[in-house]
């Protein structure tokens, strides 16, 4: 790239970032923390989402040491809601390492802030410029959109090699004085203007010499070869509610230690097969008492069908059927897994969203206590 080329990039990209950033609460000050906080609470998850999400993380969290000291529980508590709850898990565990090893201070050093759990390439890049301003790039999907569109970039942007190349453009334009901004212009540029689909070229403050508006190609780049589409699992649910020492109560089972949203609370469930015919809520009702009868040691009547909801992981995609069930005797002696549990006592346990969504449609009750 010429020398023009890229100063003329560099120096736009910056007058324009300045004049045009969003206000977001990260951005109020460089604190490596909550950069770090912010980077981990984006990943996956969409700007507007999160930023409630932060505000709440942050005033109850507001130190490297209150995360570190704080109980899983209240950690997965103030993420539910925002998924792909390891990163919850990896954040906990790595600020924990900060306060044990680094004295409670985020590190400075590449190599040891990837040693962190959680801390991939991107994340290093981005609080080691944003809070320490080092010029270390950063580069997400943001980033690699508009590379692959400037320079137009046609190798897939799935490959390591591919982000690697772009890495090393970074390190030979970023400006030493203003990495920080200079990264956070980059993926500004890319949410706001340089967007995936219909890219606003006519706003973009260095469109002059970017190779792919000059050759019309920028709906077509970047080039991302797909991944493996999510496998499709339908699942039976069951929500059994209790009767005399636990009326008003809910049978819920806590998730294994490891694996999909370990140690989340759910209402049980099972996975079923997929008939032709598409299998009968009374077929579904049989196989459900069948599963409880083996698994929990008690007897229900399921009462029908009450919902279908669906959910989408990375790799699997669940197809959900829920029934109502009341238990069959009084009492019920259960393993530690499972726990009755009183629906306004929401805040002590951390349920995926799947089992939000179920809970805040089947269990909701209005002032008067009575359903609505």
């Amino acid at each position: 790239m010429s020398h023009h080329r890229h100063n003329y990039f560099v120096e736009q990209l910056l007058a324009w970032y300045r004049g045009n950033k969003r206000d977001l609460p990260w951005r109020k000050d460089h604190n490596a923390y909550r950069v770090w906080v912010s980077e981990i609470m984006l990943q996956q998850t969409k700007v507007d989402t999160v930023i409630p999400y932060f505000e709440n993380f942050m005033s109850k969290f507001p130190t490297v040491s209150t995360l570190a000291e704080a109980p899983e529980e209240q950690v997965l508590k103030a993420w539910e809601g925002l998924g792909y709850y390891s990163r919850a898990r990896n954040l906990h565990a790595a600020v924990k390492e900060v306060e044990a090893t680094y004295g409670g201070v985020v590190p400075q050093e590449k190599e040891e802030i990837l040693k962190l759990k959680g801390v991939g390439p991107y994340t290093a890049g981005a609080v080691l410029s944003i809070a320490y301003n080092k010029p270390e790039p950063a580069v997400d999907g943001n980033v690699m959109r508009v590379l692959s569109r400037y320079e137009k970039i046609e190798e897939d942007i799935a490959k390591v090699s591919t982000r690697k190349m772009m890495e090393k453009w970074i390190v030979n334009v970023i400006p030493h004085d203003s990495s920080g901004d200079f990264n956070q212009a980059l993926m500004e540029l890319g949410a706001l203007v340089c967007t995936p689909k219909s890219p606003k070229c006519d706003t973009c403050p260095v469109f002059k010499h970017c190779i792919a508006r000059k050759e019309g190609l920028q709906t077509l780049l970047p080039i991302k070869k797909k991944a493996k589409p999510p496998r499709p699992e339908r699942r039976i649910v069951a929500l059994i509610r209790g009767t005399g020492a636990h009326k008003d109560q809910v049978l819920i089972a806590k998730r294994p230690a490891e694996g999909l949203l370990a140690n989340m609370w759910e209402f049980p469930h099972w996975e079923v097969k997929k008939t032709a015919d598409q299998t009968s809520h009374h077929q579904d009702m049989v196989k459900l008492r069948k599963h409880i009868k083996q698994e929990l040691g008690i007897e229900v009547q399921p009462l029908g069908w009450a919902m279908n909801v669906t959910h989408m992981f990375s790799h699997i995609h669940w197809d959900m059927d829920v029934y109502e069930c009341t238990l069959h005797e009084n009492d019920s002696v259960l393993d530690d897994r499972y726990h009755w549990y009183d629906p306004s006592k929401i805040e002590a346990y951390t349920f995926p969203n799947v089992f939000l969504k179920i809970g805040n449609t089947l269990l909701s009750k209005n002032e008067s206590g009575e359903p609505e």
